[in-house]
């Protein structure tokens, strides 16, 4: 019997018909295991003890939902009839004896076969687990870590699909720009090319793991899985700091070395705004409207910054290198910044709208509806473009805008809801004051075309 499900060959050919398969078990197996430390989670540190931790546990048990999808993709049909019929065949016919032999077998993972077989079963109880006691509805503290340890010792203990076996795997972990690569391999110091390989490495590792984030599902387990992802990438993230900071103690360039600490900078000041803000307590929302928007807001904050990074680390070596040669749909920092500049011009415009209108009850009404089309958009687009310090008040002004409802628009609360807007438009004028400062808008005019084709747009 257990010749049938172990036969060899199979695992081979079915890692070369599914890569990005692979790519993506060895994503979530990795981001399953960081999900489990507390450190890793975007939530408040308050009264863990005595915190229900049942929104995580069902976040768990969607991303190894996830795991077993992906599973039963890759194992070939005739294997997986063969798994369940052992599997009926231990409880119904076989003797303890021979179950025990089976399993012996089974453990001693020498070869990829076994391996990949142990983790379908290991996932298959570990869901089974989590779905009775997430019916309780209350998950403990020690519960969700009891939960992690034994999610932990399956991925770690597997000989062939554990991701941490080594720090940087071939097979993954690769630099998928061929100009890159040449810069990488023209680099004559052996302790730079080792040290800026691996800083590239990492960053491509960080593109690798949001490329498995979707950003248009609705479905509970893709969002699950997303949100996993991005728990992932803020461990990573903490690693790649580190490594920043010890490398550029030991090069010898200075430019270089201030480089690589700017971006460590960037990464820790997004970062905080992603995990810190954006994400905060996000497992408290998941019946929010707004849960996939804001996994697309983090994903499109991170995604950005990891590109400019490896853009802005290749343009030291190649200055004459594009973005757009290594990224399809890069923006420049000038780019992003005129983007910016028209949007919160528009932005600025309906809030004004709205604010000389005020004294028309129809009239402000559809300025309000306009107002708050175009921040769906500005949400969907703009967002991931302000910086850190400038996020929080955009964030709490579309918070409470969203919440209002258009009767408030007509009752006897107006007039506050008129004052906040006010004072929303003066903090956008100060925005476009600074704005207006940055040296890459020196010179370069606004683009009132397009500012007034998105007015028309919305209103």
């Amino acid at each position: 019997m257990a010749e049938n499900i172990t036969a060899p060959d199979w695992v081979a050919q079915t890692k070369g018909e599914n890569p990005a398969l692979f790519s993506e078990l060895d994503t979530l197996l990795r981001a399953l295991d960081r999900y489990f430390n507390l450190e890793n989670l975007p939530n408040s540190t308050e009264d863990i003890a005595g915190r229900n931790f049942y929104e995580e546990i069902v976040t768990a048990r969607d991303a190894i939902l996830g795991v077993l999808s992906i599973l039963e993709a890759v194992i070939p049909e005739n294997r997986k009839n063969a798994y369940w019929f052992q599997k009926f065949a231990e409880t119904k016919y076989l003797s303890a004896r021979t179950v025990d032999a089976f399993r012996e077998d089974l453990y001693r993972q020498d070869t990829p076969e076994k391996g990949l077989y142990l983790l379908y079963d290991s996932f298959i109880n570990m869901k089974g687990l989590i779905t009775d006691i997430s019916r309780s509805g209350h998950i403990s503290y020690t519960g969700f870590l009891n939960v992690g340890n034994l999610v932990s010792k399956e991925i770690h203990e597997n000989a062939f699909f554990n991701p941490f076996r080594t720090k940087m795997n071939p097979e993954f972990d690769v630099i998928t720009n061929p100009a890159i690569s040449n810069i990488v391999r023209s680099l004559k110091d052996r302790d730079e090319k080792k040290h800026i390989s691996i800083i590239y490495l990492y960053l491509f590792r960080f593109i690798r793991i949001m490329s498995f984030i979707e950003l248009t599902s609705q479905r509970s387990v893709s969002l699950s899985s997303s949100l996993l992802l991005l728990v992932l990438l803020r461990s990573e993230i903490v690693f790649f700091q580190g490594y920043i900071d010890k490398v550029s103690r030991k090069l010898g360039n200075p430019e270089l070395q201030m480089l690589l600490r700017t971006i460590a900078y960037q990464f820790s000041m997004e970062t905080r705004r992603v995990y810190q803000q954006e994400l905060k307590n996000i497992q408290r929302k998941r019946a929010s409207v707004h849960f996939r928007g804001k996994i697309e807001n983090s994903h499109g904050i991170l995604k950005n910054l990891t590109e400019q990074s490896i853009v802005q680390l290749s343009q030291h070596y190649s200055p004459a290198l594009r973005g757009e040669e290594v990224f399809a749909s890069f923006m420049t920092r000038v780019e992003q910044s005129l983007r910016l500049r028209e949007d919160i011009h528009v932005l600025h415009a309906f809030t004004a709208m709205f604010c000389a209108r005020s004294d028309n009850p129809k009239e402000r009404l559809k300025c309000f509806e306009s107002l708050r089309n175009y921040m769906l958009y500005f949400e969907s687009f703009t967002f991931r473009m302000l910086r850190h310090d400038d996020y929080e008040e955009f964030s709490m002004f579309f918070h409470d805008l969203g919440a209002m409802k258009k009767d408030t628009m007509t009752g006897q609360e107006f007039p506050k809801v008129l004052d906040r807007v006010k004072h929303f438009k003066i903090f956008l004028e100060t925005t476009l004051r600074h704005l207006g400062n940055r040296t890459e808008l020196t010179g370069k005019p606004l683009d009132k075309v397009r500012i007034e084709s998105l007015i028309n747009q919305y209103l």
